[in-house]
């Protein structure tokens, strides 16, 4: 690859052209082609650029005053505050070949994550696109999309493998902080990472609880000391087990405006796809190669979109739309702690930890609702609505998310009604599916405290035909197919208590997944005011989500997958191991089955052999085409895999 140093590219950003854009530079470090110079179809080889995109913000602007700190930040001469954020580029290397789309994949603390999840992609997250077979299937590719990566963690540092945002410290401020953390083993002392350093020594405290709803405790035994502002040592008191939660609050200092990663993917993606001077890379001829653009996240990063949107902006700096389609993929009904003084952007409360963070709180859904609890009246939507900026979106989750993401009050009002989605939103429920699964994953022991086997069910057919539905929807106004989630009004979406039928051997569920409640976050610890109804998928008579994308693993099944996995003895056993769900064989034979007392009828029972079970597979495919949910080439992937008995990807 060759190098470039964009010396002459930096002064041409100076211009007043491109300052209306709030990319004052962009620096282009490295190009070159991607992928050892492979080929995709029609649309040819891809070319890789690095860069730095070095953006300004006007505290006054109403689009940047959301910021929390942004007025209190170090400004440069001419009265703005500035950051720069790593930038990768893959585009088609003749830009004519492009689909016209520009598909931003927000990393996920720096990783990219897009090409494990839609081009089944074996290499890390952190991929450098070098090899061929970073690829994967080519999906991507194939089908013409640039691909953009924009740091906005403002939180960790840049460097190989983790794209982040350098941003202003506010030198001298200091204020309280809280983390939990929950360490899976039974060392003691045990060393954790803040992520802001402590100001003073003597304002460390720390508790524990054997579960998040227990009362905060301090046994003796128990204490806490920093090895530097950023490490804590942690001795662990007797009587608790290797789930149990610290609570660690103290003075921090130095913080942040993280909310500028919000602006510094509004304004690269609005200058790469408008600005016309030869500092931006995707200019072909008088315009730029990007027509339309889609933000995407995992988790984390779809979080992070969720409050995009509802942070204003999606509204770039003279009006315009930034992005025409939004995928906020894995995010539940969460939000960030970003936007907020100390926050903690990495943080995903997961089950058994606080419910009720700043990432939790209310609005929960794209409708404007009223909070009976906070006072507030809000949505998703409310901002771009005014401002007509809103894009279509698709939100996807796994069904993990129903569990422990309380992705329910996607879909009901705050008393625990059926609740309509807008008429530009549509959500979808991927049945049966972990929170992330690689696509190499099989059936497989997790970790010692799982109790159950690791669900291998990866979501990348029906990602791949929703992204290709969202695509259509924006470019050519072809309406995607309906929301396929569960519903109180379907009788789909059901109190935990009795979702999940109780006689499958070795699947014993007790009702555990996420709450939601809403929080005084003004005092530490927070004050829990109020909670909100949380709701979960019905179960069928197998133990599987009845509503939801049903994969061709769940609807031609060899398996029970579920979306949760209990904590084993041991390791806070009350509550759900993070992020993951179960898999539990059927029978062989009807004789086994009825020897272990399995309600489930045996593999014999549904599939006279192999062929039927291929000719199952081969007919629900043809359906889930047919309604846009599964892409030809997808079938006739999971059609060969049939064949061979490795659709379920069950170890043997």
């Amino acid at each position: 690859m060759r190098k470039m140093v964009a010396g002459v590219i930096a002064v041409v950003c100076l211009s007043p052209v491109a300052l209306r854009a709030e990319v004052v530079r962009f620096d282009i470090v490295e190009r070159g082609p991607a992928f050892a110079g492979r080929s995709f179809g029609d649309v040819g080889p891809y070319e890789r650029i690095t860069a730095r995109a070095t953006i300004a913000l006007n505290p006054s602007d109403d689009r940047n005053a959301v910021i929390t700190d942004l007025a209190q930040a170090p400004r440069s001469p001419d009265g703005r505050v500035e950051a720069t954020a790593d930038v990768v580029i893959l585009r088609p290397a003749d830009p004519t070949h492009g689909n016209g789309t520009l598909l931003l994949d927000v990393p996920n603390r720096g990783r990219k994550l897009a090409p494990q999840l839609f081009d089944d992609s074996s290499q890390p997250g952190a991929n450098n696109a070098q090899g061929p077979d970073d690829a994967g299937i080519g999906f991507l590719q194939r089908q013409g999309y640039t691909m953009v990566w924009v740091g906005w963690q403002g939180d960790i540092p840049s460097k190989p493998g983790q794209m982040a945002l350098t941003a202003p410290v506010l030198k001298s401020v200091t204020g309280p902080a809280r983390e939990e953390f929950l360490f899976d083993n039974t060392r003691s002392p045990e060393r954790a990472a803040l992520t802001w350093p402590a100001a003073d020594p003597a304002n460390l405290n720390i508790t524990v609880r054997a579960a998040w709803a227990d009362a905060r405790q301090t046994p003796s035994g128990l204490s806490a000391r920093l090895v530097d502002p950023v490490t804590v040592e942690v001795t662990r008191p007797d009587g608790f087990d290797a789930g149990a939660l610290y609570e660690v609050t103290y003075t921090a200092r130095d913080p942040v405006p993280l909310g500028m990663g919000f602006a510094a993917v509004r304004d690269v993606v609005s200058f790469l796809r408008r600005d016309t001077t030869s500092a931006n890379p995707l200019l072909n001829g008088l315009h730029s190669s990007a027509n339309r653009a889609i933000g995407f996240g995992v988790s984390q990063s779809g979080r992070f979109l969720r409050d995009f949107l509802h942070l204003g902006f999606n509204e770039d700096l003279q009006g315009r739309v930034v992005f025409d389609g939004l995928m906020p993929h894995v995010a539940g009904t969460r939000r960030m702690a970003t936007n907020v003084r100390f926050g903690l952007p990495g943080r995903n409360p997961r089950h058994p930890q606080d419910p009720a963070w700043q990432a939790d709180l209310f609005p929960f859904t794209y409708a404007t609702l009223s909070d009976p609890i906070s006072g507030k009246t809000d949505g998703l939507l409310r901002r771009c609505a005014l401002s007509v900026t809103c894009p279509k979106v698709m939100q996807t989750d796994s069904e993990h998310e129903w569990w422990a993401s309380r992705a329910s009050l996607l879909v009901t009002d705050l008393a625990g009604n059926h609740l309509d989605l807008p008429d530009n939103v549509r959500a979808y429920m991927i049945a049966g599916t972990p929170h992330f699964a690689d696509p190499t994953d099989v059936m497989r022991k997790g970790v010692a405290a799982m109790s159950l086997p690791l669900n291998p069910v990866h979501a990348g057919a029906p990602m791949r035909a929703l992204l290709t539905d969202l695509n259509a929807w924006i470019s050519d106004g072809v309406p995607p197919p309906s929301s396929r989630v569960p519903m109180r009004a379907h009788g789909t979406l059901v109190a935990a208590e009795g979702a999940v039928r109780p006689d499958i051997p070795g699947l014993s569920y007790k009702g555990i997944h996420t709450l939601a409640a809403f929080s005084d976050q003004s005092v530490l610890p927070p004050k829990e005011i109020g909670r909100y109804p949380v709701f979960v998928p019905k179960a069928d008579d197998d133990g599987m989500a009845i509503s939801g994308i049903r994969q061709l693993a769940l609807a031609v099944p060899r398996a029970t997958y579920t979306a949760w996995n209990p904590r084993a003895q041991g390791f806070g056993p009350t509550a759900l191991y993070p992020l993951q769900g179960a898999v539990v064989p059927f029978a062989p034979t009807e004789a086994a089955r009825k020897e272990i007392h399995d309600p489930r009828p045996s593999l014999a029972e549904r599939y006279a052999d192999n062929d039927a079970y291929v000719a199952a597979v081969r007919r629900e495919a043809a359906r889930q085409i047919s309604e846009r949910l599964l892409l030809p080439e997808d079938a006739e992937r999971a059609i060969e895999a049939a064949k061979q008995g490795k659709l379920a990807k069950l170890a043997r």
